[in-house]
């Protein structure tokens, strides 16, 4: 819970808008990266798993 929180709060003090990369976005959100042939896997610190494939 307290990771969620704190990710919340990050999350509020961002403008609304992402018009460019923001690693400290990136290090805050994502876990890893995963690269396949023909499609590639974003985790987030949460938990969740986004498949990629276009």
């Amino acid at each position: 819970m307290k990771r969620i929180k704190e990710l919340q709060d990050f999350i509020g003090q961002q403008a609304t808008e992402v018009t460019d990369f923001d690693e400290e976005i990136v290090r805050h959100l994502i876990e890893k990266v995963t690269v396949f042939a023909d499609h590639f896997t974003v985790e987030f610190k949460s938990g969740v798993s986004v498949d990629i494939t276009e």
